[in-house]
């Protein structure tokens, strides 16, 4: 596997193509939003096992959005009955099974590294007599930054790895590997890439502050803003695809798609 070097301004064409895909079938990612959107409800309404099957359940449902991305690509409609057919494949589905599994350990084992150190002064400040939220807020601090560059580096160890396990049938070992050496390759694409989508997530933010601060009620903001956050998240989704396709280039059509020949016909 040969990884390509981009320039910075990779994080933006990134961003742009992922748009252009959404625009192509803005109803089916749109569902698709929707859909992941009401999934996330659902699983933390299920304390502890619900988020343990949703950190787990991440390199599935990347496999799946970066299926619908190729399908979309190729000029195909998106129907209802195709989103879960990558999943059929019983080597696709029983290495994203255990590249999910290796997601939760390493997202559990950032967590205990992450709050270990730190552990005294949560217990102090949540064994207080006179409950100060103040004092809570300064002791999680440490470990959630923490926690967020160790993060950082299980991003890149898993980013690339649902395609290059369905599409390429590598083993997990390698996947993780050509995806840490891909994303450290374009690391500042990335960065980029990140900061963008931290921007458009805070405007979309402060959109929904203002108009709740201009009178309208919680009922009608949410009204606007709903579909507003679906679509957001709809292209960030579709951009998945663009920066594992042009990275790694068009020898991931290599694979049979999900109907079960490659985009060119054959």
């Amino acid at each position: 596997m040969q990884a390509a070097i981009l320039p910075i301004t990779a994080g933006w064409q990134w961003i742009i193509d992922g748009f252009n895909l959404f625009r192509r079938q803005p109803l089916a990612m749109f569902f698709w939003s929707l859909m992941t959107g009401l999934l996330i409800t659902l699983t933390y309404l299920i304390p502890l096992f619900g988020q343990v099957f949703l950190i787990a359940a991440m390199p599935s449902l990347t496999y799946i959005t970066l299926n619908a991305c190729r399908q979309i690509e190729a000029g195909r409609p998106m129907q209802p009955g195709m989103w879960l057919i990558p999943l059929k494949d019983a080597q696709a589905r029983a290495g994203l099974i255990r590249l999910g599994l290796a997601y939760l350990a390493c997202c559990l084992a950032a967590g205990f590294i992450a709050t270990l150190p730190f552990l005294d002064q949560i217990m102090a400040a949540l064994n207080n007599e006179s409950f100060d939220e103040t004092a809570l807020l300064s002791a999680i601090q440490g470990p959630f930054l923490t926690f967020g560059l160790l993060y950082i580096l299980i991003s890149a160890l898993f980013w690339h790895a649902p395609a290059l396990i369905g599409w390429h049938r590598l083993k997990m070992s390698q996947a993780l590997f050509f995806s840490m050496v891909a994303c450290w390759r374009n690391k500042f694409p990335f960065m980029l890439y990140g900061a963008t989508w931290i921007g458009l997530f805070f405007v979309a933010q402060t959109l929904g502050d203002v108009l709740a601060a201009s009178g309208l009620s919680a009922t009608i903001t949410q009204l606007i803003m709903t579909p507003i956050n679906l679509v957001i998240a709809a292209i960030l989704y579709c951009s998945f695809y663009p920066t594992y396709m042009s990275i790694f280039g068009r020898s991931a059509y290599n694979q049979p798609d999900q109907t079960g020949s490659t985009p060119d016909g054959n």
